[in-house]
């Protein structure tokens, strides 16, 4: 099986001590790539060393919405030169997250919708964080238009679901479908088109049920295939295929 981590960060200091070991891991359980989104203009330059280091690594460059404190206005500016100068395969991670009190609605918003402007005008796919915030993501996708992306880590209802999908944005599956009480969420996988699913590991949080408690890893992703493969009544060959196949479509590694 081939597979795509469609979302690691990869990045994270967590991952300093033993980082090529865990590479030859995930070349053991057939994960080939792995998607690594930014979380603030501060660890850009380390993605980029580190995406430059190998080849099946790829960037992805954005404010996550749940860093508002680092992030600076100068840094929207300091973005788009960045997506001018290096290579990315998306924008992002970017989003809202209306989940943790006291953050800014307002603010992540207005964040938001320049990162929506930025993947349009630079002809990417985004990166999605979306936590109690998915309608009022989706009014941003409709007033901006000619979008494309991926809701990570998705959580949200069969409708919304739906109207994502009409809108052109795959859905990622991570860890959290492998739990007996992600009912909800097993029931929207076992009717997501194939065509617009993807899998992820989130690594190094959300770990699956079998990894309860333990830092999440890339090499995990084939516990994830099952899960789904399982719930979708196929096999792991045919969810790593079809998944490994979106995301190649989506983030131009064809």
């Amino acid at each position: 099986m081939r597979l795509i981590d469609s979302h690691c960060h990869f990045d994270n200091p967590a991952f300093n001590h033993d980082r090529t070991q865990l590479q030859q891991q995930m070349s053991l359980y057939g994960v080939t790539d792995i998607i690594i989104p930014a979380t603030t203009a501060a660890r850009w330059p380390d993605l980029k060393t580190l995406t430059d280091s190998r080849p099946n690594y790829h960037a992805s460059y954005g404010l996550h919405p749940l860093f508002m404190q680092e992030h600076k206005p100068e840094h929207l500016a300091q973005l788009r030169h960045w997506l001018e100068r290096e290579p990315a395969i998306a924008v992002g991670e970017c989003g809202l997250d209306f989940f943790i009190p006291g953050f800014n609605q307002s603010e992540q918003e207005q964040l938001f919708q320049h990162h929506l402007t930025l993947a349009r005008d630079f002809n990417l796919p985004l990166i999605i964080h979306a936590r109690k915030s998915l309608d009022i993501i989706l009014k941003h996708i409709r007033r901006c238009g000619d979008l494309r992306g991926v809701i990570h880590s998705f959580s949200g209802s069969q409708q919304q679901a739906d109207q994502l999908i009409a809108a052109g944005f795959y859905l990622g599956i991570g860890g959290t479908v492998s739990y007996d009480r992600a009912q909800r969420l097993r029931r929207i996988v076992r009717q997501i088109p194939e065509d617009y699913l993807l899998l992820e590991t989130d690594a190094p949080d959300q770990p699956d049920s079998q990894w309860r408690g333990q830092r999440n890893e890339p090499s995990r992703l084939p516990v994830i295939a099952r899960a789904v493969a399982e719930i979708r009544q196929t096999s792991p060959e045919h969810t790593a295929e079809v998944t490994t196949a979106n995301a190649l479509r989506l983030f131009g590694l064809i």
